[in-house]
C-alpha cells in the first residue's frame, strides 16, 4: 500500500487522548505506511505523547484546535459553533485533500451534520448511511445499514442504501455480487409496510443489485444475506441490541466460571475455547461505522472505544482508503441512474 494520512479527532468520545494516543500509537507502529493528523489541543495531545517515549512521532502531527464539540451538544449548535473543534478540522482536512480519510469518536449527531456540511454528497446520493459489519454463523461479515445516520428514510433513500451497502461488501470483503435484503417482520411477500414493499420493487428493477428479498431479525447472523438494510431507527435498535447481547455473554461466562473451585478449573480448562468465542463476539473488533455517500472517507467510533476499538476504527479507514470505496460507489450510481427504467 503506498503512503496514506488519516486525520483523527483526537478530543472526540468519552475517554479523548489517553484512548486516541494510545491507538494512534499502535496504528502507525503496524502500518509503517501511516501518517496521522492528530486534530486537538496541542498541550494536552504534547503531554499525553510523553508518556510513550518510542512513539514513532515522525508520522504523527498534532494539528493544534481550540474547541470540543460536547458528547450531549445539539448538532445544530455544534454546527454553527464549533467550527474551530478537533471534529470540524479533521473532516477539513479530507475535504482539503491534505488527509485520505477521518476517524472520530465523538459526538454522531454533530459528526453526520459536520460531514454532510463539510464533505457533501456524492452525485445521486441524498442522504449518507452509517454501515458497519457483524459477525455471522459461517465467519463471514454481513454489512447492515443504516445505523441511525437517518432514523426516516423512504423507499428511494432505502434503495441508495443497498446500492452503496452491496458496493462496501464487494469492495472491502471483495464479495462477488453481494446478497443484498430488506430487514422486515417476515420473510413473505406480504409482510412489511409501504416503505419496505416499494423498496423491495426498486431493487427488484435492477438486475446488477443481487437482491434477495426480505430477511428477519433472528436471520441476520446467519449467513443469508451480505447485506441488511433498513432505516436508521430500525438499524440503530438492532445494532445496540446485538452490542448488550454481546456483553451479555461475555459477563455471564465470567460471572459462570468464578462461582466456585470446579467452576474455575473447569473454565481453565476450556481457556482456548472461550477465548475463541470472546474473539468472534467482543464489539470492540467491529467498531468503526462507515458514514457512506459523502465525497470522502469518515468513519465513526463508538464513543466508549477502548484504545484497541479505536485502533480497529483506524484500520477500518485506511482499509476503505485502499479500496476506494467513495470513488467506487460513484460509478455504480452512475451506472444505475442508467438502468433504472
Amino acid at each position: 500500500m503506498s503512503n496514506l494520512t488519516i486525520a483523527l479527532d483526537m478530543m472526540g468520545g468519552d475517554n479523548g487522548p489517553p484512548v486516541t494516543i494510545e491507538a494512534a500509537i499502535l496504528a502507525v507502529k503496524e502500518n509503517p505506511n501511516l501518517k496521522l493528523l492528530l486534530c486537538g489541543d496541542q498541550h494536552m495531545l504534547a503531554a499525553e505523547l510523553q508518556r510513550y517515549p518510542n512513539a514513532p512521532l515522525k508520522r504523527m502531527q498534532i494539528v493544534h484546535t481550540d474547541q470540543v464539540v460536547g458528547m450531549s451538544e445539539k448538532p445544530s449548535s455544534a454546527l454553527r459553533n464549533k467550527s474551530h473543534s478537533s471534529m470540524r478540522k479533521a473532516l477539513e482536512l479530507v475535504e482539503e485533500g491534505d488527509a485520505d480519510a477521518c476517524v472520530s469518536a465523538g459526538n454522531t449527531g454533530a459528526l453526520l451534520a459536520m460531514a454532510y456540511y463539510v464533505l457533501k454528497t456524492l452525485p445521486g446520493i441524498d442522504r449518507p448511511a452509517l454501515i458497519s459489519s457483524l459477525p455471522t454463523t459461517s465467519h463471514k461479515k454481513v454489512f447492515l445499514l443504516d445505523l441511525g445516520a437517518n432514523v426516516s428514510c423512504d423507499s428511494e433513500i432505502l434503495f441508495q442504501y443497498a446500492v452503496m451497502g452491496s458496493v462496501m461488501a464487494e469492495s472491502v470483503e471483495g464479495i462477488d455480487k453481494p446478497r443484498v435484503a430488506l430487514l422486515n417482520v417476515g420473510e413473505e411477500q406480504i409482510k412489511g409496510n409501504d416503505q419496505v414493499k416499494n423498496t423491495a420493487q426498486l431493487l427488484s428493477a435492477v438486475p446488477s443489485i443481487n437482491y434477495i428479498g426480505y430477511i428477519e431479525g433472528n436471520d441476520i447472523f446467519t449467513d443469508k444475506a451480505d447485506v441488511v438494510v433498513t432505516d436508521g431507527f430500525v438499524g440503530n435498535i438492532a445494532l445496540k441490541a446485538c452490542e448488550g447481547l454481546g456483553k451479555l455473554i461475555i459477563n455471564e461466562v465470567k460471572r459462570v466460571s468464578q462461582q466456585n473451585l470446579l467452576s474455575k478449573l473447569m473454565a481453565r480448562m476450556a481457556l482456548p475455547i472461550l477465548r475463541k468465542i470472546y474473539g468472534r463476539v467482543n464489539p470492540d473488533q467491529y467498531n468503526g461505522a462507515s458514514l457512506i455517500g459523502l465525497r470522502g472517507i469518515v468513519v465513526k467510533s463508538h464513543g466508549n472505544a477502548s484504545s484497541e476499538g479505536f485502533l480497529y476504527a483506524i484500520r477500518e479507514a485506511t482499509q476503505e482508503v485502499s479500496r476506494q470505496v467513495p470513488t467506487k460507489i460513484k460509478h455504480r450510481i452512475e451506472k444505475l441512474l442508467m438502468e433504472r427504467p
